[in-house]
């Protein structure tokens, strides 16, 4: 009896964000969680201008020090948008004596923070393979990519979050007084900047006063042609959870309250101290809540996902006021750092385990969609070419107009 063929995964990972470092972390970090007896890992590093490469040396992160790419056994590889690849072409660029490859791949594991990946255009990509993959489909991924139209959603949807306000780099650049007008009639200091669709902290500052305000949007607006500027919550602290699931089945994690050294957790105390991603950052694990602050968060936290369409996993961030009772989402993030593998490591899941599952999430998915009708044929075609298109020669205006 032949033994069971793996399971072949692609991580995909790097990309044109400014998240990049952050994202070879943790693409290294689930490569190196799936159990090899099981998994076949590919990796897929995606260069800060684009390109995409796969091979061995990708596999491990000490080779990232030096120009990765340039490693003997790293080629070049696309992912093919054509369902009859489903998945990657191989040294797609050859010469006239050479032939390119394709590999076949039965999961795609993205990895990407923020930008070209985390915001559904990866996800858009992975659709028109007809590639099962793991996390939030286009529509979750883009909106939880953007902290402005989670806002909405979330608000339509009952669920708490800080007041803001949204506006464009055009806006500030034609009329930076109205914008400042904007934020002093609506919110009082301490507030935040924030690009708004990056994350890990960067481009994001805690603004005291009016001088530090004008700074601190110019550097957001470097980052993003949107910004939100929001409103800073006195007396309350940090709390996150983690989500996974699909559909209605959906879990949510032990909670963690951050422990920040500076006005709020940076990028460098996020990933810089200890070398281990978001979980080398100080933190107390469980969140020193009351059971029934506990349950409100995490009941929020699912009810949050689900109001997003989400599927696979998050994180989600809030800030809670034990004494009065009050609980702000701030934001969600699709594809965390490190994966919160050590929120899971506290209900019992190994991060192997938790890849594994996130991995049957999206077969699960996958199988779902499958269920939806796409070959719908008519006789529309045949019918509009027997009577001719409207307008396509002189002297046939009678000819019927197709309105779709």
């Amino acid at each position: 009896m032949s033994a069971k063929r793996k399971t072949v995964v692609a991580v995909v990972f790097g990309g044109r964000s400014v998240e990049h470092d952050v994202s070879v972390v943790t693409g290294n970090q689930i490569m190196q969680s799936f159990d090899t007896e099981r998994y076949e890992v590919v990796p897929v590093y995606i260069t800060r201008d684009g390109k995409w490469f796969t091979g061995e040396p990708l596999l491990n992160l000490k080779n990232y020090q030096d120009e990765v790419i340039s490693h003997k056994g790293v080629i070049s590889a696309i992912l093919s948008p054509s369902v009859q690849h489903h998945g990657l072409i191989l040294n797609p660029i050859v010469g006239r004596l050479q032939k390119n490859e394709v590999k076949r791949v039965d999961v795609i594991f993205p990895a990407i923070h923020g930008s070209h990946g985390e915001d559904g255009t990866l996800q858009g990509l992975i659709e028109l393979a007809d590639i099962p993959y793991v996390g939030c489909a286009v529509l979750g991924s883009a909106v939880a990519n953007d902290k402005a139209m989670t806002k909405t959603i979330l608000k339509q949807n009952g669920v708490p979050v800080i007041d803001g306000v949204t506006f464009t780099r055009e806006d500030w650049l034609d009329d930076r007084q109205a914008i400042l007008d904007r934020i002093s009639a609506q919110l009082t200091y301490p507030i935040f900047v924030k690009p708004a669709t990056l994350g890990s902290s960067i481009g994001v500052s805690r603004v005291e006063n009016d001088d530090m305000l004008t700074m601190s949007i110019d550097i957001a607006a470097s980052f993003d042609r949107r910004i939100i500027v929001e409103q800073g919550i006195v007396g309350a602290a940090e709390i996150n959870c983690a989500v996974m699931g699909y559909g209605n089945k959906i879990e949510a994690s032990v909670l963690e309250q951050p422990v920040s050294w500076e006005e709020f957790l940076t990028y460098e105390e996020k990933y810089m101290r200890g070398g281990g991603g978001m979980k080398s950052a100080e933190r107390i694990i469980p969140a020193p809540l009351s059971d029934a602050m506990t349950e409100k968060v995490k009941s929020t936290a699912i009810q949050a996902f689900k109001a997003i369409d989400g599927r696979g996993t998050a994180r989600i961030d809030f800030m809670v006021n034990e004494e009065t009772g009050a609980v702000y989402l701030n934001e969600i993030n699709t594809m965390p750092g490190s994966l919160a593998f050590y929120l899971w490591r506290e209900e019992g899941l190994s991060q192997s385990d938790v890849v594994d599952r996130l991995v049957k999430l999206a077969q699960d998915a996958y199988a779902d969609k499958r269920r939806n009708t796409y070959n719908y044929q008519t006789s529309l075609i045949e019918l509009t070419a027997a009577r001719g298109l409207k307008g396509t020669k002189a002297g046939q205006s009678d000819r019927q107009e197709i309105k779709i």
